[in-house]
Parts: C-alpha cells; structure tokens; sequence
C-alpha cells in the first residue's frame, strides 16, 4: 500500500494507497505510483505496503526526479482483532534494520501460507484457484487477499474485487481463514522500536474506538483521520480526538490503482499540508524516545 499526505491547490492528501504491483496489492509499480503521483501534483507520498518495504528503494529513485515530490518511507501492519482486522502504518522508520526485515520475511511467509489456506477453503466453496496465480501476480513482496481476488476475477467468479471481498473473502465470510495473530500493540511496539511513528489506519472501517486509548497507552502516535470511507462527522470525531490525546492527523485514500477495483482517485481526500509538518515533528520525537 501507499499513503499519501499532501498535495498543494486546496491542499490535499491521499492515504492508505497500495503503489506496487510487486511488492504490494496495487497494480502500478512504485515508479508508475510515484509518476502518477507527481503528474497529479502530490506534494507527499509515503509509500506503506503491507508487510514489505521492497517498494520503497525503486520509489525512492523514482521520486529524486519529481520535485518538489517528498517521499515517506512507511509500511502497513495488519493485525487481528476479536471479529475483526486492524491496520497499523508506520512512518519514517529505520526499515533497513536487520530485526525488522526478519519481521517483514516472517509476515510475509505468513502470508503465503495464507494464501494456501484460502485457496482450500475456496475449493471447497467450489471456486478453485491455483495459489501460484496468486503469487505469479505478486512476483515480489506481500501476497493477500487482493491478489487472490483478482485471480478469481481473472477466472470470472466474480465480476470485481469488491465483489469478491463482499461474497467470500471479508472477514467472517466464508472463505475467510485466520492468520498468526499479532495484536495492534504489539505492532504499535515494531514501530516505535523501528524509530517511526505508528498510525492506527482508516478506523472508521474498522470498528474498534474503544482500542484506541490502550495503543496511545502502547505508544500510538497517530490516526488517520481524513479517509474517503470517512463521514463527515468521522472525520471530526477522529481529528478531535488527535487533539484531545495529543497524536497526529493523517489521511489516506486507499489508492491501489485503476486495475485494483477501487474507484477513489489518488490523492483523495483533501487534507492540510500542515499534516505532513505534523508528522515529522512525531518522527522528531519518536527518534529521540527511541
């Protein structure tokens, strides 16, 4: 995935975005990401794929290229909930270190082993696919649901990925299958012990306000406040709430490309560029606290 923050104009800002074809869910490389990006007029892009940083050295080539582009380096954790999934992004970190790489090989395997587990399950829905398609998408990086939602639009199962999502691969629905259980503190801690600053991702979606006083506990440094999913009113409630706890506000939009079945524009939705300022000032801290 990819989170955009800024963009000048109206001042701007994209999210959650997935940018790589091989190191993420998103059907652009992280070079097309960051063209598109720029072409758009973004003015910060932080590149947050699940699970990986793959992305992040061809992005960060890519974007020298384009200024006044600023790019973040990031990564999105997922982690499991009772009934429920949340997602951890992490800005700014040491993500070279060796303890974290081992982390991210350790998530992906997982992952691949998902992958596996799915595809029985599928078959057994009698809506078989080959876990290699999956891979042979990905190539690189993190394999996951979005993957295999596509390979079973490729087999005409399904007539998008949305669709997908909503008919087998949601959490709860039936083709839904559990992974190694790592709790949102505990990737809240890989962050902060990375030097970056954690963010709690589109909680809207989510469901699960009542965790977030125990991750600020835990070191949460961050929400994403401003997400198209987001009402109004979520919107709001999120920023207030950064300013009663005293943590950042980020945005995204969730942008994974034109082929991914998501239809927000990168980008989206307008958010002020004093975000980004914001976000360094907790990198600041976050580095000395380490």
């Amino acid at each position: 995935m990819s989170q955009l923050i800024s963009r000048p104009g109206t001042i701007v800002s994209g999210g959650c975005s997935a940018a790589s074809a091989t190191a993420s869910d998103g059907s652009l490389s992280p070079r097309e990401l960051v063209r598109e990006a720029a072409r758009r007029g973004v003015r910060v892009l932080a590149i947050t794929d699940h699970d990986s940083t793959d992305g992040l050295a061809e992005a960060l080539d890519e974007a020298a290229k384009h200024p006044p582009l600023t790019l973040v380096p990031g990564i999105e954790i997922n982690c499991d909930v009772d009934a429920g999934e949340v997602h951890i992004l992490g800005y700014f970190l040491d993500y070279a270190a060796d303890w974290f790489q081992a982390f991210c090989r350790a998530q992906r395997e997982e992952r691949a082993a998902r992958v596996h587990r799915i595809a029985a399950r599928l078959a057994e829905l009698g809506v078989p696919i080959d876990p290699q398609e999956v891979f042979d998408l990905v190539k690189e990086g993190s394999a996951g649901r979005p993957h295999i939602a596509q390979v079973m639009v490729n087999h005409g199962y399904v007539k998008s990925v949305r669709e997908a999502f909503d008919k087998y691969l949601r959490a709860g629905g039936p083709a839904h299958v559990p992974r190694k259980k790592l709790s949102p503190a505990e990737a809240v801690a890989i962050v902060r012990k990375a030097r970056g600053v954690p963010v709690l991702a589109h909680p809207g979606l989510a469901g699960k306000d009542d965790l977030i006083p125990g991750l600020v506990r835990a070191g949460l440094m961050g929400i994403e406040c401003y997400y198209h999913e987001h009402s109004a009113a979520q919107t709001a409630g999120y920023v207030q709430m950064c300013k009663d706890l005293g943590l950042v506000a980020t945005g995204g939009s969730d942008f994974h490309g034109s082929q991914s079945g998501r239809t927000n524009p990168l980008g989206t939705p307008h958010i002020p560029l004093s975000a980004y300022d914001a976000l360094q000032a907790k990198a600041h801290e976050a580095e000395r606290l380490a």
